[in-house]
């Protein structure tokens, strides 16, 4: 079953480019990942700050690899200081 995934991330207005800068490249390295079907990055117009990942999975055992990449696993610790709160994710499956 395929796996429906956004994740919305709000940085903090003195990190966005760095943050962006390392989400541009969790993308590039992500879409080499074989059950990425799409990893699309958005930014906010009305509040640049905010980004959204739109994310498509051919099943769980593919997210569940992403997960355990280190450049997923470690942007928590590394850039965690630099969101304004906890990002949130929504997974959802197609009706």
């Amino acid at each position: 079953m395929k796996i429906y995934l956004t994740v919305v991330l709000r940085t903090k207005e003195a990190y966005r480019d760095q943050v962006k800068k390392t989400l541009q490249e969790m993308v590039r390295l992500t879409r080499l990942e074989p059950a990425a079907e799409l990893y699309n990055l958005h930014q906010g117009i009305e509040d640049p700050n905010v980004f959204t990942f739109y994310e498509i999975w051919k099943d769980q055992a593919g997210l569940d690899a992403h997960n355990a990449q280190p450049y997923i696993k470690d942007f928590g610790p590394k850039y965690g200081v630099f969101l304004q709160e906890e990002p949130k994710l929504i997974k959802t499956v197609l009706i």
